[in-house]
């Protein structure tokens, strides 16, 4: 149960507001109770609204630990391999871009950015093993 101070820091009230809210916090919600219907005119409830799917929950979190480690060693790319692979690969919180859309983006050719793309992964590939390796040998 929510305290009034809770309520009125979440829904911006002020103190003598947060009496008026209270009862919709005290109100029991079943993730059953029907919320609307869908075009067919089917009854959509709650968990249907909330469902996710857990192994989609496991692939976002596997890809953000992934792009944390491209951010990690991006510093050993030049500008515009930098800019290949944020793109590409979605770095900037936006949707990835393909080649081609990078391609007339960049006004260069869909080959000329998988030949960028290949150099910039494989300085990440040989940076981020430069490190794993020299941070391996001062353990020992």
């Amino acid at each position: 149960m929510a305290t009034k101070d809770h309520m009125c820091i979440d829904l911006y009230y002020e103190d003598s507001d947060a009496f008026k809210v209270s009862k919709k916090y005290k109100k029991n919600v079943s993730l059953y109770d029907p919320t609307g219907t869908d075009k067919e005119g089917n009854e959509i409830t709650l968990i249907d609204v909330l469902k996710v799917d857990i192994e989609d929950v496991l692939d976002e979190v596997r890809l953000q630990m992934e792009k944390d480690k491209i951010y990690q060693y991006i510093h050993v790319l030049d500008d515009r391999e930098k800019e290949v692979i944020i793109d590409r690969i979605g770095l900037d919180m936006e949707e990835e871009k393909t080649q081609r859309e990078l391609a007339k983006e960049l006004d260069i050719s869909r080959s000329y950015v998988s030949r960028i793309e290949k150099r910039a992964l494989m300085k990440l590939f040989h940076e981020f093993y430069r490190i794993k390796k020299h941070s391996g040998q001062n353990r020992g």
